[in-house]
């Protein structure tokens, strides 16, 4: 019988998870491929067992967050836009990837403090906050305090954390194309309150276009990849 996967794609069903020798990519590709096909059928417990694999088998975070939880939401994503599955079935995914986040923390917060700080936030109307939340979790890996404001966040009370907060940047997400406009009014905004503060974008909102756009205000970074995060991070540390 085909799985969930196989099922939505109209490929066959794959084997076991590989034994040793069977080689590393071989290894990850089977485990997200397991972790999707939870996903995809709402198995909380199959997930959070895939995801103790996948840690335990990797001693980095960044490839976690971007090989499991990002590249199987954007597919989940995808699956929803194209009519293939059903927008609560869109939200359990989301939901269960976001929880299991929680796996990381030990590590994460394990790491040595620095004195610098980032807000992250989605922007308003905007409600997939689980990217936003990942790169908060990457500046904390990093030794940064990430203030993370979540989904739907009014960009007045962004700018009053700035004020409050002795901050040294901003993040702001958008994942729906819609909110495009949203974002870049934002960035404008703090901009013109905060002249000289970093701000960085990124999402899924970003895959048919804005950057040009959005880049064009002094000061304003997009960030494709959590790997772009981890070496603009390593560049403001005074690292790299």
């Amino acid at each position: 019988m085909k799985t969930p996967v196989a099922q939505l794609h109209g490929g066959q069903e794959g084997g076991g998870i590989p034994l040793a020798g069977g080689g590393a990519d071989s290894n990850f590709e089977e485990l997200y491929r397991r972790y999707l096909d939870g996903l995809l059928t709402n198995d909380h417990q199959l997930c959070r067992a895939t995801f103790l694999r996948w840690l335990e088998a990797t001693p980095d975070l960044p490839p976690i967050y971007e090989g499991l939880v990002r590249r199987s939401l954007y597919e989940v994503g995808e699956l929803w836009e194209q009519g293939k599955i059903s927008v609560a079935k869109e939200h359990l995914a989301t939901a269960i990837s976001e929880s299991l986040l929680n796996l990381t923390y030990p590590r994460l917060f394990a790491q040595p403090r620095v004195d610098r700080a980032a807000v992250v936030t989605c922007v308003a109307n905007e409600y997939h906050q689980i990217g936003g939340k990942m790169v908060a979790d990457i500046f904390e890996l990093h030794g940064w305090r990430g203030y993370f404001l979540g989904a739907n966040t009014p960009v007045e009370d962004v700018i009053s954390l700035i004020a409050e907060k002795r901050l040294n940047v901003v993040a702001l997400s958008a994942a729906s194309e819609l909110n495009l406009g949203r974002l870049f009014g934002a960035t404008q905004e703090i901009r013109a309150a905060f002249p000289s503060i970093p701000i960085l974008v990124g999402g899924q909102a970003f895959r048919c276009g804005g950057r040009e756009q959005v880049e064009t205000i002094s000061g304003v970074r997009y960030l494709a990849t959590l790997d772009e995060l981890e070496a603009w991070i390593t560049e403001a540390s005074g690292h790299g």
